[in-house]
């Protein structure tokens, strides 16, 4: 019957995964699944969002009031079906022919009978499995409401008391069919509630490695307000040199910078402050100027260039053409032999992600590559930009997770040093290098 062949659908694992945001206006699905999808896409899982708000803003050019989201309001009713339905296609086109693997609906998918249609319209179009997130945080409404939804196209033209009064009353429309998750009534389904701001979950039925993964990050995001300061150790001697990788200490400069990172940091008065550094000479000694205490992380380390360790690029290019030429064509995937690749790092990464998601005020001390890693995540940048952020030395980059995104400070703390970026380099056509080149290819094992 309808009821096992749904259950049965969400018991698949071999399938793409669609996210299905629950709950009333103003409790945090669009943070959310915004942060959700930056997270997935930044692990190498391909995933999109699909905000149905926009949907009804393109078919409903001008906003009026909030009388159009009345449940009585029959035309107001045809068009909110019409865009769920039109995002819900898109939905079937991206996972099913566009190769996305998760997809998040971002709606309020209230009552039962909505989500029975989105899970029958999945049943019957393809193969999904389906979670359900539900965001029940009533203690941020009245900040999103200021800070999020007031700036919407909806409200362009209304003054702030006006604004917030009518969408009080869109809440109030939802709030007369709102039809929660139920333990009993929807035990079957695959679901997460986050509760209270991230205080209390409810998890049920995680059936497969994606939904857990899914599971274990939205346990670890909080909306406390703070700042994540990243910034690479001082100049080291083998950056003066030209060297890529080892473990050499600073440089003269290095060391002065360090001083000034710790009256830049005992400036900003930051409460709690956490220091975290790789096992690197240049991070631990950078942190030892500032004179506090300092946790040491082995996955902070910088990019393993296996072979090519110690060298300089001129070098690489002569001895390994063919190496240099393929790690242009493809940075970020591309894996030093015996040693590691970009998206190697970013994997490596993952628990000290999860950990600043967990924690407030954080300083991490640590490396180019490492650095790129990290700002890709809060910067939502893609794997073919990742290898070409620009993470000068002796610059220190504050990073305030704001509504759906994060405030980037610049701060260079005027102490000299060698510039150690490489731009991405324009046509490189490994077919053009020489057949001796091609023969010159360092032991990969």
């Amino acid at each position: 019957d309808a009821k096992h062949s749904l259950s049965r659908i969400l018991c698949m694992t071999n399938c793409p995964t669609l996210i299905v945001a629950v709950g009333l206006p103003a409790r945090g699905k669009t943070y959310i699944s915004k942060k959700l999808t930056r997270y997935l896409n930044w692990i190498g899982v391909p995933t999109k969002e699909f905000n149905v708000g926009q949907y009804r803003r393109e078919c409903v050019k001008i906003y009026k009031s909030f009388e159009f989201f009345r449940p009585d309001n029959e035309e107001g009713l045809k068009i909110r079906k019409q865009c769920a339905l039109a995002a819900l296609n898109d939905v079937r086109q991206y996972l099913s022919v566009e190769g996305g693997h998760v997809a998040v609906f971002d709606a309020t998918n209230t009552t039962r009978e909505r989500r029975v249609t989105i899970m029958r319209f999945c049943f019957f179009t393809f193969l999904i499995s389906i979670l359900f997130l539900l965001s029940s945080n009533p203690k941020v409404i009245a900040e999103n409401i200021v800070q999020v939804k007031l700036g919407s196209p909806d409200y362009t033209d209304r003054n702030t008391e006006e604004a917030i009064q009518d969408f009080m009353k869109r809440i109030k429309c939802y709030e007369n069919s709102y039809q929660p998750l139920d333990e009993n009534l929807d035990r079957e389904l695959s679901y997460i509630k986050i509760m209270d701001v991230g205080q209390r979950y409810l998890v049920n039925r995680v059936l497969d490695h994606i939904q857990s993964r899914i599971v274990y990050y939205l346990m670890n995001i909080h909306i406390t307000p703070r700042s994540i300061y990243l910034c690479r150790h001082g100049e080291s001697d083998f950056n003066v040199r030209g060297h890529i990788g080892g473990d050499s200490g600073l440089s003269p400069r290095g060391k002065e910078f360090a001083q000034c990172l710790g009256r830049f940091i005992q400036d900003q008065n930051i409460k709690d402050l956490k220091v975290w550094t790789s096992q690197m000479k240049r991070t631990i000694q950078t942190a030892e100027a500032l004179g506090v205490p300092y946790e040491q992380w082995k996955t902070l380390n910088e990019i393993d260039a296996g072979v090519c360790e110690e060298m300089v690029y001129e070098e690489i290019q002569e001895h390994y053409p063919l190496e240099f030429a393929l790690r242009d064509q493809d940075k970020y995937r591309y894996r030093y032999p015996k040693g590691e690749s970009y998206e190697d790092l970013v994997q490596r990464l993952e628990p000290v992600i999860m950990e600043l998601e967990r924690q407030e005020n954080v300083l991490v001390i640590c490396h180019q590559a490492v650095m790129r890693c990290l700002l890709a995540y809060f910067l939502d940048k893609s794997a073919e930009e990742l290898p070409y952020l620009k993470c000068p030395l002796h610059t220190v980059l504050k990073l305030t997770p704001v509504a759906y995104g994060c405030k980037v400070e610049s701060i260079y703390l005027n102490v000299e040093a060698v510039n150690t970026h490489r731009d991405k380099p324009e046509n490189v056509d490994i077919s053009r290098l020489p057949e001796e080149a091609l023969l010159t290819v360092p032991p990969h094992y």
